[in-house]
């Protein structure tokens, strides 16, 4: 006799399919998640605030002038170690480095930081990251409180003398009369046509 063979391999597909729909029910109730938990030390983040801005407050100001760094949502008790460079990294260029502790509500600031004018990148990695830290880029722009007196001398084709205090009446003076004895010089000797004085 001859045996249908479809029904048999139906029945081992839905075996297949049923053992499959368990162990998937069964994960799920039992806890253990196919997505991780966050890993402690990759939740905070850091701010640049401007020196006017409240601590507290968690708006991140990317152009500053006087600023310092502001943490928020660290675990408590958690290191935080800071860079800052320049952005693109310039051989010999401004750096700042340092660290903090998080607070018991997982907070933390810097003192005032101090940079020249330019654009930066701000990395910061804690004790318990993993990776190679996150960043930020941020410019700095401070007003010059003052004009400034140009130092050395004037660019090509700009004549003249960039310092005030580097011509004195002396100079003047000098200049003057050597100018004068030169002219007569040259006027005397052209009106002789022998050259003789």
């Amino acid at each position: 006799m001859f045996m249908p063979v479809v029904p048999l391999a139906r029945r081992a597909g839905t075996r297949t399919a049923v053992v499959a729909a368990l162990t998937l029910a069964g994960t799920a109730l039992s806890g253990v998640s196919a997505v991780a938990a966050p890993i402690p030390g990759d939740n905070g983040d850091v701010k640049i605030h401007a020196s006017t801005t409240a601590a507290a407050n968690q708006r991140n100001d990317p152009k500053v002038c006087d600023f310092y760094l502001a943490a928020f949502n660290f675990d408590a008790g958690e290191k935080v170690n800071w860079t800052i460079q320049t952005q693109p990294e310039v051989p010999g260029g401004a750096t700042r480095t340092g660290s903090f502790t998080a607070d018991a509500t997982g907070a933390g600031r810097t003192a005032a930081v101090d940079l020249p004018n330019g654009q930066y990148k701000l990395t910061w990695l804690t004790d318990q990251a993993h990776g190679a830290g996150k960043f930020k880029v941020f410019k700095v722009d401070c007003p010059t409180s003052k004009p400034t007196t140009p130092v050395g001398g004037p660019p090509a084709g700009g004549g003249g003398i960039a310092r005030g205090e580097a011509f004195t009446p002396v100079t003047g003076a000098a200049a003057v009369g050597l100018a004068a004895v030169a002219g007569t010089v040259w006027f005397r000797l052209r009106r002789r046509p022998d050259g003789a004085a």
